[in-house]
């Protein structure tokens, strides 16, 4: 049922017999395609084969879309070196565009152990690889743009328009009662805190609470499946149609600094288990640990061509495919450090800023982030806007009456670099 076909992109791509599959591991030494079923039961497994760059490929005949799969990859498992293969933990393919299921903070996520981690993380699941949005662009100029920051969940959690069933999601979002008050409020864009799929931390499922802002990334692709009632790819790629039509712009939050995985004792769900030291950011001398300049227990690779693929891959898809109209980068300066810090000229932020596939979105940076030198506030290529933290704090300053603040407020409505 499986053969030896390569296919163009990394991830799924169905076509007419099936759906060929690749995904990128250096360390590996046996990857396993395992496919399940409805009820989430394994029904069969396939072993991949690897190409001299250090991709595993191969195509399964009468794999239609929809089908839940993920990875199993066997190779060295040394902790101590950063070395985490361990064929027990099912991994989310890094370029799934949707998932179904939820994560679960059981003993078996972990790879300290042999447990099967199967029904604790979500399943990826086979998609066609998406048409280009064709629907008009509002195409605010920069002089014209007034952002809207908005949680998906808590936006439409309680709105009275809302049914119980549209609370919280992507449908509730694309309400026109919910769209003609954000209209109302005269901005021109509206942008979406992280809708990319995400985990609740740890210590917040012990208290029964969840993650509401999702800056804990586990796909750089799908979307969040508990913000869909269904599908959750498609009703947010009707969300922003339904956006477009109104005439607002749509601008994704992403999180590329850091992943859901967090440090050492976390969990097994995808890239650590994939190829650690390609993913992740470790000290020179202590590959075991995670460099943390994120605040988040790890920091994503952004030296590693693999790893600026895969960021370049997932913009360019939610651009083109899901129609957003430009990017808002959390801990962006994470996406320019190398080994010894922040370079401007980082072959990661010139990738995104050169990519033809993103000639025409927004770029803003949050130009900060809780490592050494991490505050980069003007410092970031051209293409790119910045949050201007120190126009905020001179704005909100003036605004409740602190004393010698004019001159401040005056030099920041000037404007600057």
């Amino acid at each position: 049922m499986i053969r030896r076909e390569r296919p163009d992109a990394l991830g799924p791509t169905p076509d007419a017999d099936g759906t060929a599959f690749a995904v990128y591991s250096a360390i590996a030494e046996r990857v396993e395609l395992c496919l399940f079923d409805e009820d989430g039961k394994a029904s069969f497994s396939f072993d991949l084969v690897r190409d001299d760059d250090c991709v595993w490929y191969g195509h399964v005949a009468q794999c239609a879309p929809g089908q839940r799969y993920g990875y199993r990859v066997y190779g060295p498992f040394d902790p101590d070196r950063g070395l985490r293969c361990n064929p027990s933990k099912l991994l989310i393919d890094p370029y799934a565009r949707r998932l179904e299921g939820g994560f679960t903070w059981d003993k078996a996520v972990f790879d300290s152990n042999g447990l099967d981690s199967a029904g604790h993380v979500p399943f990826s699941v086979g998609t066609p690889v998406g048409e280009i949005a064709d629907d008009p662009r509002p195409r605010v100029p920069w002089s014209e743009t007034i952002f809207y920051e908005c949680n998906v969940r808590g936006f439409t959690m309680r709105h009275p328009a809302l049914d119980e069933a549209s609370q919280g999601t992507f449908a509730g979002l694309a309400n026109h009662e919910v769209v003609d008050y954000i209209k109302a409020l005269g901005v021109t864009s509206v942008e979406l805190m992280p809708v990319q799929a995400f985990v609740d931390e740890h210590h917040l499922s012990k208290m029964d609470l969840r993650n509401l802002w999702g800056y804990n990334t586990i796909s750089f692709f799908a979307p969040m499946p508990r913000y869909a009632s269904g599908a959750a790819d498609i009703e947010l790629r009707d969300a922003v149609r339904v956006l477009h039509d109104a005439g607002l712009e749509v601008i994704l939050d992403v999180a590329y600094n850091h992943t859901g995985e967090s440090g050492k004792t976390g969990p097994t769900i995808s890239f650590r288990g994939l190829d650690n030291l390609t993913y992740y950011r470790t000290p020179p001398l202590d590959p075991g640990a995670y460099v943390n300049d994120t605040g988040c227990g790890n920091t994503v690779n952004a030296d590693h061509p693999r790893v600026r693929q895969l960021v370049v891959d997932s913009l360019a898809y939610h651009a083109n495919c899901m129609g957003f109209d430009g990017f808002r980068f959390d801990l962006a300066t994470i996406l320019g450090r190398r080994g010894d810090g922040f370079v401007k000229g980082h072959p990661l932020l010139i990738d995104i800023s050169n990519d033809s596939r993103l000639a025409d979105v927004k770029l803003v940076a949050e130009p900060w982030d809780p490592g050494p030198g991490g505050y980069q506030l003007g410092n970031f290529p051209p293409r790119w806007a910045e949050w201007n933290d120190r126009y905020r704090d001179d704005v909100r300053q003036f605004w409740r009456g602190d004393h010698g603040k004019s001159g401040a407020l005056a030099r920041r409505l000037h404007g600057s670099a």
